[in-house]
């Protein structure tokens, strides 16, 4: 990683990194997807044995294999998993949000309630990892929803096997069903349906540019909580901040994979300077060097800013996914941040505590996607239908205002629908 001065006229050219490019892979995840939808199961099983290299003949796993899954794991691993599942419970039971009622005029009540989606799809990535994590991210906010049926999908090994770990966080998380497929074709099944897999309402889930490209096009079929690319981080620091905890950190999102960016943004030059070859040295004894090593190559950052203010610019600018403060007075500096997925504050708060056990939620937006979105939550599983009650007193009084508009914009039937109503004997 290079240290640059920060020139506010290639903001631009900065905030661009390593988004995958769906457009690249339609037209392969356009016929895969068309293929399942006509095929079912018969099509699963032929991409996973194509893309996994094995053919599975039972793509549900059974209670056996569950049960199995906790005799061959380790004790303290499991025991971590229910500890992190406790702490993901308790900050997502508190984003669950009131039901209300209100007299907005004499005679006029209207409400909202609250209402959780039926069923949900919950991807969880494979290839260079097993991410039991990201199922307690998913399974639990819809199981703390009220989500009624909650299903896994996750690629096989070699034998045909989803690992351990994967189905013991699984089945601690709550999910009612896990599923021996992954990639566009797992997508499509949980869209869709196959003999085996019911369709579900909503998808969630990190993936790889086959799976983001395929939730985008099974988009209004079913819903998506948002799109979301290689992981991402911005330090945000300045000359109080420890260099050894920043080099860790830029390491720790650089070794998800080659295409993870990071970056740390500072006004000081003596903590750029000092953090860098820290940096370099951590790479290259770290057990994952060669991944890290390629992402810091291709989309590691050091950011020399004027001062404070032009690095909390561009920290807005970037909208990151993962953000970093670590300042003289980090609460003053939070207070400036609009764009970040997920916010760690102070220099004892690495974004591995969210990624495994504070309670928080790692799945998030990339690639300036928290200038929009949030991360998942409790309520992207839940519904929020409004209500209205209206006594024939109110509505006379509000037939004022909705007769001109009615008959403005042509609508005729809508003001009979209240004439019929107030003139009535």
């Amino acid at each position: 990683m290079e240290i640059t001065k920060y020139d506010k006229k290639d903001v631009k050219i900065l905030t661009k990194r390593s988004q995958s490019d769906v457009n690249q892979v339609l037209k392969t995840v356009t016929d895969i997807i068309n293929n399942v939808k006509i095929n079912k199961d018969k099509s699963v099983k032929e991409y996973t044995e194509k893309f996994d290299g094995v053919f599975v003949e039972d793509l549900k796993v059974t209670e056996n294999e569950i049960k199995q899954a906790y005799e061959n794991l380790d004790e303290n691993l499991i025991n971590s998993l229910k500890s992190a599942t406790e702490n993901i419970k308790k900050f997502h039971t508190a984003q669950i949000p009131k039901e209300y009622s209100m007299e907005v005029k004499p005679g006029i009540n209207a409400g909202q309630i609250i209402r959780p989606i039926n069923s949900v799809g919950c991807y969880i990535p494979g290839g260079r990892a097993a991410y039991p994590s990201s199922i307690l991210m998913t399974v639990i906010p819809a199981k703390i929803a009220g989500v009624k049926r909650i299903i896994c999908c996750t690629p096989p090994n070699k034998e045909g096997k989803i690992l351990d770990a994967i189905l013991v966080a699984a089945d601690i998380a709550g999910a009612d069903e896990i599923y021996k497929v992954g990639g566009a074709q797992a997508i499509a099944a949980m869209a869709y349906g196959t003999e085996s897999i019911k369709p579900v309402e909503k998808i969630v889930g990190p993936g790889n540019v086959f799976v983001t490209a395929a939730k985008k096009l099974v988009y209004g079929e079913v819903d998506i909580e948002f799109p979301a690319g290689p992981s991402e981080l911005l330090v945000l620091a300045d000359e109080t901040a420890i260099p050894e905890y920043i080099a860790y950190d830029i390491l720790s999102q650089a070794e998800h994979d080659p295409n993870a960016s990071c970056f740390f943004v500072t006004p000081s030059k003596e903590l750029a300077e000092k953090t860098k070859p820290l940096i370099e040295k951590y790479a290259e004894e770290a057990v994952r060097s060669e991944i890290i090593k390629e992402s810091l190559n291709k989309y590691g950052k050091i950011l020399l800013t004027e001062n404070l203010e032009d690095a909390i610019d561009f920290t807005n600018e970037y909208a990151p996914e993962h953000l970093i403060i670590t300042t003289k007075n980090d609460t003053q500096t939070l207070s400036k941040i609009n764009n970040a997925g997920s916010i760690f504050i102070g220099k004892y708060s690495p974004v591995a505590a969210g990624d495994y056990g504070s309670g928080t939620n790692h799945v998030l937006p990339t690639g300036q996607g928290a200038r929009m979105y949030s991360g998942l939550s409790t309520e992207a599983f839940l519904k929020k239908p409004t209500i209205q009650t209206l006594t024939l007193e109110g509505l006379k009084e509000l037939s004022k205002t909705i007769l001109p508009i009615a008959d403005y914009e042509g609508f005729a039937a809508h003001g009979d629908s209240v004439k019929v109503r107030i003139n009535k004997k």
